[in-house]
């Protein structure tokens, strides 16, 4: 007798608050192959806060979820709870000292690094005004910097209210920190602000790229244009981060954002302005930018902290018309993010407190009414909500509407690109995915390192679509690297679609896909971030790691040596499914890459015993006038025991080039060896100028 399996999962998404959702109740049953059904549910709920005030402007109490007729697109939805919080009213009677929280709610606790998500079906912070202060550190000089601090923490000292609940977070140009989670605690509060550092962020100043752009005297150099539009798209995202973060509360909340501005680069950054603007809205916080530049009143040309224009624009007046179109746009774009969220700008205005008291003002006792919507599609597209009263005399302001969600298969190019860009600057890495990856270096000149990049993916991992007739896999990468100061050097972006026939596609689940790139630095300490994407299916995975390039020109106690790069694989550049990467601008320098095939680096150090082991490494002698011979070998090590040694390799031939570049290749056959884990050594030998050098690293090799 066969017994069937029943197996129900229900899958309930509470996003309160982010309006993003609603769906009542959609089912799907699949039956697979060994006979289990699994029955799957979706159910989305839509958290409204409507304020309510009748028509002498004072907030309407006691209403209950029976008094409210809600619609949404002309539909009439069930209201499945109303809560009405009650706030206290501020006024100019000075500094009131913060009352402690009711016993019964956790409302102080203090969680650095996140904000703390309330439990399905609680209101955590009941009573309770919703502050978040944002520092957007990369986009303010040090002078603002310190307005804006200071300002904070006088808000913080005098002005805060008991009902007030508030947060701090930092925006530098890496990611988003949370510096404090929502708590009353005034201590808490001015120990975070003053953990800002004053100056941290900078090296993302914009060069508006036309008549008011300084005159720097570079001849070459990366587009300033190209430069602008990325810089602002990252602050955009940024801000997009930061209301998610906030939209996993129940509460109407607001975020005070202090900047130098955020100027706009035609219509280049609109989706990205479109979307954190409509993130805001699902997520029910109105944004109240602060100006930290303050009342500016500056010279026509700039002053003393900018570089003079050059050109004829200094005297026919397009440099100062340019740099006041600049200042008037950059304070535009503040006005646009308060007036489409519900909030108010804070412009030329030298009292920056006082943009935090408004947005303290702008939330008064409210209601919070959450429904399941009859809509279950996420489709993305916009969702009409009306919200009335029997009693037509009171006034009523709440939000008009909000977006469906989407999933990834109804994603446009824009919102693939936008979630890219938001998993790069998440400080929590997404391992959807498997990576690995190494880092080595090449020096190609006396100040330069060729840096190449190897990733793996295993192709278990990744799914197959079918398009014109054959099976198909898409990869985005995106990453950047950065230097000890936390500024970007380089990054990359890329999109590979890898097309495989006949015996390539059963490969594919035993092999993993490779991608190579390469960037040129220069020696010093860096971190690079690199994010993966299956285009099929969305899933994500990310490798951070640090990684160090030495100034070998300081090396003369020792032969100065490149990475080592172990391998087992040797591939031909037209074999798709191991060489993900079909536009490599770095061919040309890349020494891994000689005569149509590439060494593939074995990035887990895992050998076979059936395959050969490839060892290559660059050894230099910038001070020679000829190259001079060097003698190699390589040793593995078994404990303290030499378990295998290869015949020294004398090498007399090097490149042509000032620093005389002497290539040292190896081919190991490892079938005497026994399986087990060893530490692989090679060592150097200078004998005409007495000098050694040696490197090593565990390797495991399997049967």
């Amino acid at each position: 007798m066969m017994i069937r399996q029943l197996i129900a999962s229900l899958l309930v998404f509470l996003l309160p608050l982010t309006g993003q959702q609603a769906a009542s109740s959609q089912s799907n049953a699949t039956q697979s192959n060994d006979g289990v059904v699994k029955f799957t549910t979706n159910t989305q709920l839509v958290v409204e806060a409507v304020i309510v005030k009748d028509k002498n402007g004072k907030p309407v109490e006691g209403l209950t979820a029976k008094d409210f007729t809600l619609t949404e697109d002309g539909v009439a939805q069930t209201i499945q709870f109303c809560e009405f919080q009650k706030l206290d009213e501020p006024d100019a009677t000075g500094p009131t000292p913060a009352s402690p929280p009711p016993a019964s709610r956790n409302v102080t606790t203090v969680a650095h690094g996140q904000i703390t998500p309330e439990p399905p079906g609680d209101i955590r912070y009941r009573d309770k005004r919703m502050l978040a202060i944002y520092f957007d550190m990369s986009s303010m000089p040090v002078p603002d910097q310190i307005r804006a601090l200071s300002s904070a923490q006088k808000f913080i000292k005098n002005q805060m209210k008991p009902a007030d609940m508030m947060s701090i977070l930092e925006y530098e140009g890496a990611a988003v920190k949370v510096l404090n989670d929502f708590t009353s605690d005034k201590t808490e509060l001015l120990k975070s602000v003053e953990t800002l550092v004053v100056g941290s962020g900078q090296g993302f100043d914009e060069n508006a790229a036309d008549a008011s752009s300084a005159d720097t005297g570079s001849a070459f150099g990366q587009d300033d244009a190209e430069f602008n539009i990325f810089n602002t798209d990252r602050q955009l995202a940024a801000l997009q981060t930061a209301v998610k973060m906030l939209g996993s509360l129940n509460e109407k909340k607001s975020l005070i954002y202090f900047a130098s501005g955020l100027r706009l680069n035609g219509t280049n950054n609109q989706a990205q302005l479109q979307a954190t603007t409509n993130a805001a809205v699902r997520a029910n916080v109105s944004f109240f930018p602060i100006d930290a530049r303050g009342l500016v009143a500056g010279a026509p040309l700039g002053d003393a902290t900018v570089g003079s224009p050059g050109g004829a624009g200094m005297y026919s007046g397009a440099s100062a018309l340019a740099a006041s179109s600049n200042f008037q746009r950059s304070q535009d774009t503040l006005y646009a993010l308060a007036a489409d969220t519900g909030g108010k700008a804070l412009l030329d205005y030298n009292d920056l407190a006082q943009g935090i008291v408004q947005a303290q003002q702008a939330i008064s006792s409210y209601y919070i009414i959450g429904y399941y919507t009859t809509k279950p599609a996420l489709d993305g597209k916009f969702r009409r909500v009306k919200i009335s009263l029997a009693d037509t005399s009171a006034k009523l302001d709440y939000r008009q509407g909000y977006y469906a969600g989407k999933t990834f298969s109804k994603f446009t190019t824009a919102d693939k690109e936008r979630q890219l860009e938001d998993a790069l600057m998440q400080g929590d890495p997404i391992t959807d995915l498997t990576i690995a990856l190494e880092v080595d270096y090449f020096q190609i000149n006396r100040a330069e390192y060729f840096v190449p990049l190897a990733m793996k993916i295993p192709g278990s991992e990744l799914a197959l679509a079918r398009r014109g007739g054959s099976e198909r896999t898409v990869i985005d990468f995106i990453g950047e690297v950065k230097d000890e100061y936390g500024t970007t050097v380089s990054n990359v972006r890329d999109k590979v679609d890898i097309k495989l026939t006949g015996a390539t596609v059963a490969e594919l689940a035993k092999r993993p896909i490779q991608y190579d790139t390469g960037f040129t630095l220069l020696p010093g300490n860096y971190t690079i971030k690199v994010l993966a994407r299956d285009d099929e299916t969305g899933r994500i995975g990310t490798y951070i790691t640090k990684f160090l390039i030495p100034n070998l020109n300081k090396e003369d106690k020792r032969i100065p040596l490149s990475s080592v790069v172990l391998s087992s694989q040797l591939q031909d550049m037209r074999d798709a499914l191991f060489t993900a990467k079909d536009k490599d601008k770095g061919l040309v320098a890349n020494p891994l890459v000689q005569n149509g095939q590439k060494l593939l680096p074995n990035v887990t150090r895992v050998f076979s015993r059936n395959k050969d082991m490839y060892v290559y490494l660059q050894a230099y002698e910038p001070n020679a006038t000829t190259t001079q011979p060097l003698v190699a070998f390589v040793t593995f090590y078994r404990g303290q025991t030499k378990a295998f040694e290869t015949p020294p390799l004398p090498v007399t031939e090097g490149q042509a080039n000032r620093l005389h570049t002497v290539p040292l290749k190896f081919v190991l056959s490892l079938g005497k060896l026994q399986p087990g884990r060893y530490n692989c050594q090679v060592t150097v030998l200078d004998p005409a100028g007495q000098k050694a050098s040696f490197w090593q690293a565990p390797i495991v090799l399997a049967p």
